[in-house]
């Protein structure tokens, strides 16, 4: 009996190593025969198919929750940063008025005209720009019929960019701050620093390699620190007072070792002129 039961046990495993070679040799023959898998194939890949898509619907879900919640914050943060932005905008208008109608007021007090902050501005678009003379001037489509006047300075965005030198009846040429011209009229600058000193010097000149302009012939050097503000001083000419110039970028010995030159980063960007603003001083009078 028991010699029966072991012939029985290795009967039965000599036929499940056949059907299984016979099964891997019909799969080996479907799959070179059909473009599709074989039924066993298929009836797996589709058990296995369902249960990934059973086990991801639930994490999908959960993902896009999470998206959507991480949208809302942020959706939310930048709703309150913008609010606090405008609250800080409308505040700053109602300071501008403010100052506007005292202004107003004290001028009307001393009978005066205008002050070195006074101007007015002459909208006009750039029509001509030699690729030969990039660097040195600009022709406008505005000129002595719509008030411009040589020497009036002229701005583009939030910065100077230079100066009327050449006026006809409809249009205007402008030197522009990075000329290589070396009689070019500079504009005189000024600092005002933290502790409330005011420093003064002039534009002499642009550094093409870094795209810097050069404040020279300071009338002092102490306080000077990097991101300060250089604004016109509306001293010597037709320009107003307090139009942005740069912020100081680095300060540097002059070539001889004596004196500091300051480097100025340009308000505007000076290569890159479509529309821009002339600037009429109001001239101060009794």
């Amino acid at each position: 009996m028991n010699k029966f039961f072991s012939n029985k046990k290795l009967i039965v495993v000599m036929v499940a190593i056949l059907l299984s070679l016979g099964m891997i040799s019909f799969s080996v023959a479907v799959r070179d025969k059909k473009s599709t898998p074989p039924v066993i194939q298929q009836v797996g890949n589709d058990v296995v198919g369902i249960g990934a898509r059973i086990v991801s619907a639930p994490a999908q879900w959960v993902k896009g929750g999470l998206d959507d919640i991480s949208d809302l914050m942020n959706a939310y943060s930048e709703n309150k940063s913008l609010k606090a932005q405008i609250e800080d905008l409308a505040q700053t208008k109602v300071q501008n008025q403010t100052l506007r109608t005292e202004n107003k007021a004290l001028k009307k007090q001393l009978k005066l005209d205008g002050t070195l902050t006074d101007y007015d501005q002459i909208n006009a678009s750039v029509m001509l720009r030699s690729p030969s003379d990039w660097r040195n001037m600009v022709t406008i489509n505005k000129g002595s019929g719509a008030g411009v006047k040589k020497n009036m300075p002229v701005m583009s965005g939030s910065g100077v960019v230079g100066r009327v030198v050449e006026v006809n009846k409809t249009n205007a040429k402008v030197e522009i701050l990075s000329t290589d011209n070396k009689a070019a009229d500079h504009f005189a600058a000024q600092i005002t620093t933290a502790s409330g000193d005011t420093i003064n010097g002039v534009i002499t000149g642009y550094q093409a390699k870094t795209g810097y302009l050069i404040l020279g012939q300071l009338n002092t050097e102490k306080n000077i620190k990097k991101g300060q503000q250089v604004v016109t001083s509306g001293l010597g000419g037709a320009t107003p007072k307090g139009l942005l110039l740069g912020t100081v970028e680095t300060i540097k010995k002059d070539d001889y070792g004596l004196a500091n030159t300051v480097y100025l980063k340009p308000a505007a960007n000076l290569d890159d002129l479509s529309v821009v603003t002339v600037i009429a001083r109001t001239i101060a009078s009794n």
